[in-house]
């Protein structure tokens, strides 16, 4: 995580937006009322849906048994029926 203060993020605001997007770089931007984090939308958007898919109930379970499944228990793609 990267630590910088209000003035200095506004003084290189591209280059921070550049690090998040292109780094996966997380910035706290620490100002006199508190802290701001600023991320990708690509890592936002991955917190959404990990947060959605851990609501489901017993998703966490099916995920991980999936996780642990050997790739032999598996279908293969010409197994499978459309």
């Amino acid at each position: 995580m990267m630590n910088t203060n209000a003035t200095n993020f506004r003084k290189n605001l591209y280059t921070y937006l550049d690090s998040a997007i292109d780094f996966n770089q997380v910035i706290n931007v620490n100002t006199k009322k508190g802290n701001a984090v600023v991320i990708s939308e690509e890592d936002y958007n991955g917190l959404i849906e990990t947060a959605y898919l851990c609501s489901i109930p017993d998703m966490k379970k099916i995920l991980i048994d999936g996780m642990n499944t050997p790739i032999s228990d598996c279908f293969s793609e010409n197994e499978v029926e459309w």
